[in-house]
């Protein structure tokens, strides 16, 4: 299925070069933001957030204004008609009418993808669930570009809630493409990375370890990633009471990890980084939320500039096959096609919206 429009769903979608034309206009950007100030005079965007958001939503709908855009849109579905029981479909066949891009933000896997399926415009996924978020994946790209002045030969450390965390999940895809990265993922079994990112990494050449707390880490880091646990991706509170204050970055901490080691967090921050870390040099995450800024602001420009199509689903359906994934968007929106990559005996099925894989 082909789209006219030129979607962003997933990074992994555009080879490297393209991600490293991004994120060079992002620097530019942010260098001299007044030489394109009007670069987006007459374009209109349309924010459609399903589920809260502070940083990505602002700094989407403050990009487009800095580029001389107009915007429109919901940050409260209740507020829409999605209320009324309106599908993905409907809602972004209507609003695409209104702009010349779509930014959607929503708490099911897969649903940017379906998305892109319909709209009348470009689409651009600003996180879908625990599955992904490439925006956030360009803001830390850009932050590691400016603060570290490289994107390869890093020790990254991940930390947290890895097995629900959108924004680790697309950056360990992003980073394992660069030659010479590390990975160090730091969870409880129960929170671990997920299986097909660790094979995605294995098959770009990279390397990982996994252990179970931040001090027999911190000291190797080039980069510490801090992600919350994120309690509303939990099928209970209990379960999430299990799971919370289990890692807490804090100054003492900091004290084992090296001289040049940042600190990175896609935010929002609960717990587990403590105030005190906030004065250490170090500490890159808010900063990392203003690069999201400039690197969005090229975004949208490189998206509204090229004008080609994209392949939406590049999988095909089998026949009586549903993805295993309760929270994929075609277990809730039934009229969606179920499309699935394959392996070449087609034994392994993995779901074309939220990654999952099903044998059968």
């Amino acid at each position: 299925m082909f789209s006219e429009y030129q979607h962003l769903i997933d990074l992994n979608d555009y080879p490297v070069s393209w991600w490293k034309k991004v994120v060079e206009l992002g620097e530019e950007i942010y260098k001299s933001p007044e030489q394109f100030s009007h670069a987006c005079d007459g374009k209109i965007m349309a924010t459609l957030f399903y589920e809260p958001s502070t940083r990505t939503q602002m700094s989407f709908q403050t990009a487009m204004i800095r580029l001389g855009g107009q915007i429109i849109g919901f940050d409260n579905p209740a507020n829409s008609s999605v209320a009324k029981g309106e599908t993905i479909k409907d809602t972004t066949k209507i609003v695409s009418n209104y702009a010349d891009v779509l930014v959607i933000r929503h708490p099911i896997a897969g649903a940017a993808k379906a998305a892109s399926l319909t709209s009348d415009c470009s689409v651009i996924n600003a996180g879908d669930g625990g599955h992904l978020h490439p925006t956030q994946t360009l803001t830390d790209l850009l932050t590691l570009k400016i603060e570290k002045k490289t994107l390869s030969g890093l020790t990254i450390g991940m930390c947290g809630d890895l097995l629900n965390g959108r924004t680790v999940h697309s950056l360990c895809k992003a980073l394992s493409m660069f030659p010479d990265n590390k990975f160090v993922f730091i969870s409880t079994n129960e929170l671990g990375m997920p299986a097909y990112i660790k094979d995605i990494i294995k098959a770009n050449g990279s390397c990982y370890k996994e252990v179970n707390t931040i001090e027999e880490a911190i000291g190797s880091l080039d980069v510490l990633y801090m992600t919350r646990i994120q309690q509303e991706r939990f099928a209970s509170e209990d379960e999430y009471l299990a799971q919370k204050n289990t890692y807490v970055l804090d100054r003492k901490k900091m004290l084992g990890a090296r001289k040049d080691m940042i600190v990175m967090h896609p935010l929002p921050r609960v717990d587990e980084i403590t105030v005190d870390v906030d004065d250490d040099e170090r500490a890159m995450y808010f900063k990392q939320a203003k690069y999201g800024m400039f690197v969005r602001m090229a975004l949208i420009m490189t998206i509204l500039k090229e004008k080609k199509s994209s392949e939406t689903l590049k999988g095909k359906v089998f026949s009586g096959v549903k993805c295993s994934n309760p929270k994929c968007i075609t277990n809730h929106e039934t009229y969606l096609p179920k499309s699935f990559r394959s392996s070449g005996d087609e034994t392994l099925l993995e779901c074309e919206y939220c990654d999952e894989r099903k044998l059968i």
